[in-house]
């Protein structure tokens, strides 16, 4: 029995709702689904009742629910004293972060920490989109940071958890200059010459916000991938060698583009860019153990800077 099964199943009794809870665990619904039935077959009765609507549990799913709540409860509570007694990771703040702002954001990010609150000690989890936000809600980092874009929203319950702006990122496609620093390729490229394109892999976050910029572009698009894969840096790499076209997050460029190494594929007024929010979450510390001082002092200063640049 796994104890992701009890957070589903916890999930499922306060939701009632099997597609809501798959949303808020960041799990297709066919595979929450089948969670709760390997619950079921680990319990040896049924916990839910499918003959209802909304979802309602049978005696033995109440009985299990309160259970949960007790086993999910005490896990933590001793994950935070076993926590507490390596003094090395009391003031040791665990990040989880995609791949992509391991390399861009996050070096240059720490850096302005040290100018403006100090310096910190970081645990960096590098990792897809899904499986960062994953590793915040089964508490297993002190805060996510992410893109964000009203397209593609995360389902964090704002009960639950919350987030502070940390700034803006522009996507947009990128090439190799020539000689003259001119682009390479130049789009949008013709139907009978299409551009050589450098693509996210399936399934990956940028990906999904290139194909929204693509989609949104009210001039046709002339490309032809010839390389993908699921992290920025290599898309860059390739560009760099004049393989193509890439859309990149301005941060992963921003040397090459001053340097004149990388230049804009598209012209101004063609709409290829998309702006994305850049933000850290957290699980809210009501009704739980109290956060590492360190990452709390972090917290209540990005907080501040926050009302800062509002006012």
């Amino acid at each position: 029995m796994e104890t992701k099964w009890l957070e589903d199943f916890v999930s499922l009794a306060e939701t009632r709702s099997f597609s809501r809870s798959a949303q808020l665990r960041h799990v297709t619904q066919p595979a929450f689904s089948r969670r709760i039935q390997a619950l079921e077959a680990w319990a040896g009765a049924d916990l839910v009742d499918r003959s209802s609507y909304p979802t309602r549990l049978t005696p033995a799913g109440e009985t299990l629910y309160a259970q949960a709540l007790e086993m999910l409860q005490a896990l933590q509570n001793t994950r935070a004293m076993l926590r507490g007694h390596t003094s090395a990771g009391k003031d040791v703040i665990e990040f989880a972060v995609p791949h992509t702002m391991a390399f861009t954001f996050f070096p240059a990010w720490v850096s302005s920490l040290r100018e403006k609150f100090g310096p910190i000690k970081s645990r960096l989890i590098a990792l897809n989109v899904h499986d960062a936000v994953l590793h915040l809600v089964e508490g297993s980092c002190d805060l996510l940071i992410s893109y964000h874009h009203p397209s593609q929203p995360f389902q964090l319950d704002t009960e639950r958890y919350e987030m502070v702006s940390l700034g803006q990122e522009v996507l947009a496609p990128y090439v190799k200059a020539d000689a003259d620093g001119e682009p390479l390729y130049r789009l949008p490229g013709q139907a009978s010459q299409p551009l050589p394109y450098l693509g996210y892999a399936p399934g990956a976050y940028l990906g999904r916000m290139v194909d929204l910029i693509l989609k949104q572009s009210t001039t046709a698009i002339h490309l032809d991938r010839v390389y993908e894969t699921d992290m920025a840096e290599g898309l860059k790499a390739m560009a760099l060698e004049g393989h193509g076209v890439a859309f990149l997050p301005y941060s992963a460029v921003k040397k090459e583009h001053r340097a004149r190494k990388l230049v804009r594929a598209a012209p101004e007024g063609l709409g290829l860019e998309m702006t994305m929010d850049v933000r850290v979450y957290r699980e809210k510390p009501v009704g739980k153990a109290a956060p590492k001082g360190a990452a709390q002092a972090l917290w209540a200063f990005l907080q501040q800077s926050q009302q800062a640049a509002k006012t």
